[in-house]
């Protein structure tokens, strides 16, 4: 085992960490008061490739691992998970099942503009019945003659308005229930596709978060992806790659929290002394570094997994349940060592505490996690 990071990996790393400080630092408070959308900042990210980071050159990506994806949303995270997440739906979901699973046409025609970030995608999943049991698809798309007919609501969608391309999960044949549902592109501004209003959310508020309604949308047949009934598989093959991403995420909003509150432990006195020096505070911190440590090695392991072409179900879960539970302990230690100044938005903090919750719930509740973990313990 090596547990030293190339001279890419660093190289990227602090790209990363570069731009989160000085591109998206500034103004993250407002942006969250706001729910305001970070267009430039993504903008800026697409041109620096974090957004197609682990598609092929040959498509307009950057040709990079999973390990270097891993260390880059750590980075946003502790700064911006709004921003973070754009990143990894484009990378994790969207581009991910395109380059695996789209035709050569569908790579040319959408998947360049993903990943070179002139244009952003969205995974469509979720709906008001089906959140952790996804089999219980309720929007359709009948097939026609030279196309098929969406119709449905679908809801909790990142990137809901501002995505140009939509991967959209839908029924075709009822009667085969999960074995008949299909994944299909979908472009923005077809006839009968609408945008809801935005969600109002407890945190990652800068991010766009959106119901979507299907009239009657005709979707060409050479828009959908793989062979027929194949859209679960696609689903459940891309949500897998994607909790690295969300346990990547989940990552970055502990450190970034354990940094303030180590940082604001150094300043802040009481008693006559720094607050670092009280074991109260000192054992805090000790648990928090233990951690998050425990959680960067769980995630470089299904980074690792995956680069290496295993299966990486079981260490993708394990990874997004144990980070995603670490960064709600994290920001909430954070939270309690500033004191009543964590309690003020000016300090960050509260703003972590509040985005680490999501962690917990998208690309899969915790409890799906266990479910998952607990399969493949049983199965082995």
């Amino acid at each position: 085992m090596d547990f030293n990071l190339t001279e890419e990996h660093i190289m990227i790393r602090d790209a990363a960490r570069d731009f989160a400080q000085t591109e998206l630092l500034p103004g993250v408070i407002e942006r969250d008061n706001k729910q305001e959308f970070p267009k430039e900042q993504i903008k800026k990210m697409g041109e620096l490739g974090f957004l197609g980071m682990m598609v092929d050159p040959k498509y307009g990506g950057s040709g990079l691992d999973t390990i270097s994806y891993v260390l880059a949303m750590e980075e946003i995270s502790k700064i911006d998970a709004s921003a973070s997440v754009v990143m990894s739906v484009n990378n994790s979901l969207v581009c991910w099942g395109l380059e695996h699973y789209g035709n050569e046409e569908q790579k040319q025609k959408y998947l360049t503009k993903l990943a070179s970030g002139e244009s952003l995608g969205a995974f469509c999943l979720s709906e008001p019945e089906a959140g952790s049991d996804a089999t219980s698809q309720k929007t359709t798309a009948i097939e026609k003659d030279d196309h098929y007919l969406l119709n449905g609501t679908k809801n909790w969608i990142t990137n809901g308005r501002t995505a140009d391309f939509y991967i959209v999960i839908a029924q075709t044949h009822i009667d085969k229930k999960h074995k008949g549902i299909n994944a299909f592109i979908v472009e923005k501004g077809w006839k009968g596709f609408d945008v809801g209003p935005k969600e109002d959310k407890l945190g990652i508020r800068g991010s766009d978060t959106h119901s979507l309604q299907f009239n009657d949308v005709k979707v060409p047949k050479e828009n959908r992806i793989g062979e027929d009934g194949f859209g679960f598989k696609f689903a459940m093959k891309s949500l897998a790659g994607g909790r690295i991403g969300i346990a990547s995420q989940a990552l970055g909003i502990a450190s970034g929290a354990y940094e303030l509150a180590l940082k604001y432990s150094k300043e802040r006195k009481a008693f006559g002394t720094e607050i670092c020096n009280h074991q109260a505070i000192a054992f805090k911190l000790a648990d928090m570094a233990t951690q998050i440590e425990a959680a960067r090695h769980l995630c470089m392991k299904a980074a690792w997994d995956k680069d290496q072409q295993n299966d990486y179900t079981m260490s993708g879960a394990m990874a997004k349940l144990y980070a995603s539970q670490v960064a709600m302990d994290t920001t909430v230690e954070a939270v309690q060592i500033h004191g009543g100044n964590g309690f003020v938005k000016e300090y960050h903090v509260e703003r972590l505490m509040r985005d680490a919750k999501i962690t917990q719930i998208y690309e899969g509740t915790s409890e799906i996690q266990k479910i998952v973990i607990s399969r493949g313990l049983i199965d082995k």
